[in-house]
């Protein structure tokens, strides 16, 4: 396990560096997307439309933070992270139009993010639950809010963070996959159980 300290925007080359079980602190722009601005954003691109924001190099956080108004600006209150697999839908197809290096989340994602993972450059880090509160004093500035009609969940917020994790290399741009090898392992020791048990 090695420790990375980053800074957005990150290079490909940076990011197929990194492996399963490192440890990564972030630092500079990143994005909180969830479904519905997982779904604009494509839809746009696919008019050939900009997006409020470059997103190449540049980490997405699945997250609904809440957040608080104040004076001329914003403060994140908290900033959980949601489950992951509820933007597997889209994730594979967002990796490979913005090139996006390190997606934010918790449990993990399916086959096709994976791959795309794999094939564009992307990890994947994972951010312990519950712990929102924690996750929101690594947030240094609300850069901005966009697609405020969906919601203040699933609106678009641009965050500068520093120093924030720690984030689990859970799933690599190599296709190591820290969740299925866990889940292998799991059901290796649960056969050994049964076995131990007299179970089928």
């Amino acid at each position: 396990m090695t420790i990375h300290k980053l800074s957005t925007p990150i290079s490909e080359e940076t990011v197929r560096k990194l492996e399963v079980n490192d440890t990564i602190y972030l630092s500079g722009t990143i994005v909180t997307l969830r479904d519905a601005a997982h779904r604009r954003a494509l839809e746009l691109h696919k008019e050939g439309k900009q997006l409020p924001i470059n997103l190449d190099g540049l980490a997405v956080f699945h997250c609904g933070p809440l957040v608080k108004k104040e004076d001329d600006g914003w403060r994140v209150v908290a900033a959980g992270p949601t489950t992951s697999a509820r933007m597997d839908l889209f994730e594979g197809e967002f990796i490979k139009n913005f090139k996006v290096r390190i997606v934010i989340g918790k449990g993990g994602m399916g086959k096709k993010t994976v791959d795309a993972m794999k094939k564009y450059g992307t990890v994947y880090g994972a951010l312990t639950g519950g712990a929102g509160v924690l996750a929101a004093k690594a947030i240094k500035q609300v850069k901005g809010m966009e697609w405020s009609d969906l919601g203040m969940p699933e609106a678009m917020w641009i965050l500068e963070v520093e120093d924030f994790g720690p984030l689990t290399v859970a799933i690599d741009a190599h296709g190591n996959n820290l969740f299925e090898t866990i889940q292998t392992k799991a059901d290796a020791e649960k056969q050994k159980i049964y076995r131990k048990l007299d179970l089928k």
